[in-house]
């Protein structure tokens, strides 16, 4: 194996000091173009790549980034099945190699500590996505680094926030099937937890149902999983449940997506006989046909917010924890249609 080539290895092939590269390599002021060119030429000539363990050692810096999401299910796989995970973490991962970071992504049962983690890599801050339990961001607190909370309503160290509010997309989703004259509106989701993300979208459909006249029925909500597969069984559970189902409230399109594939597998048509609503606004639910009409939110745009927080904190320009709620907006296409 060849000899791994250093600072000093360069200094010595130059003729200056290693404080004198350091500089170059730091792109610190005041250095002449002349021994910059120099030092440049030799890193290319001689192969040289930065040790950022040692640069990390001597800033006090990993230039690492935690980015946490408890898997959603005992033994399931990492969050990536679902669509929407992929599109914040890409977007997180694009973000931080833009400003010279990299990201070290973790999927856990939602029981189990991250400070382990935090502590054994060093890392400079964390974002975290996802409901956890109380005690778990009491433990987080004391990393002492800074974090960045996404999609999560429970907050008691007032981390920063970047999140939507899920109950309100719940209540548009649901009146805007009630206004085009839908009642007996299915609820087919993933599961059901206190302060997570579809609670909260449950009770914006419980919101529209009671505001509209129309009588909650329990017999009308099928939790299951984000997935297309539990979309396909809790579809196939609502239509044996009740053959008054006019329309499916899916709080995500990848749960959509598996509910329209079990209509059209019974022979019934989209939106004719059933109409179908999503949540997220993802690239696939363009792609079906019908198209799926379904409540937007800027995936995209919560990653790149939640690094360029987390790098300020790193920087130490917030003094204050700073909460960001993007909007939301019903994207129209062709699975609901007006009775």
């Amino acid at each position: 194996m060849s000899k791994r080539i250093t600072i000093k290895d360069v200094a010595e092939d130059t003729g200056l000091s290693i404080a004198a590269v350091s500089y170059v390599l730091n792109d610190k002021e005041g250095v002449r173009p002349e021994t910059r060119e120099l030092v440049l030429s030799a890193v290319e000539r001689l192969g040289y790549v930065p040790n950022y363990t040692a640069r990390g050692l001597a800033s006090h810096k990993s230039r690492l980034i935690g980015v946490c999401s408890p898997q959603t299910e005992p033994g399931s796989k990492l969050m990536f099945d679902n669509p929407f995970y992929s599109k914040l973490f890409s977007s997180i991962e694009y973000e931080c190699r833009q400003e010279g970071y990299h990201v070290i992504v973790s999927g856990t049962d939602a029981d189990e500590s991250f400070l382990k983690l935090a502590q054994q890599r060093s890392l400079d801050g964390m974002i975290i996505v996802g409901s956890y339990s109380k005690e778990f961001y009491s433990d987080l607190k004391k990393a002492n680094m800074p974090v960045v909370l996404v999609d999560t309503y429970q907050n008691p160290e007032r981390f920063h926030e970047v999140k939507v509010d899920d109950r309100r997309g719940g209540h548009m989703a649901t009146k805007y099937l009630i206004d085009r004259g839908h009642r007996d509106i299915a609820f087919i989701s993933g599961a059901l937890r206190e302060q997570g993300v579809t609670q909260l979208r449950f009770d914006g459909y419980r919101q529209a149902l009671e505001e509209s006249g129309i009588a909650y029925q329990k017999r009308l909500v099928f939790p299951g999983v984000v997935s297309f597969e539990s979309g396909l069984d809790c579809a196939a559970k609502a239509l044996d449940q009740s053959s008054e189902i006019t329309a499916m409230f899916c709080t995500a399109d990848i749960i959509a997506m598996g509910a329209m594939k079990q209509v059209l597998q019974r022979g019934l048509k989209i939106p004719q006989d059933i109409s179908i609503m999503g949540f997220d606004n993802l690239n696939l639910a363009e792609y079906t046909s019908p198209s799926i009409t379904t409540v937007a939110q800027d995936i995209e745009m919560k990653g790149k917010l939640a690094v360029e927080i987390i790098l300020e904190d790193i920087d130490n320009r917030i003094s204050e924890p700073r909460c960001i709620e993007l909007p939301l907006k019903i994207i129209e296409r062709e699975s609901i249609r007006r009775l």
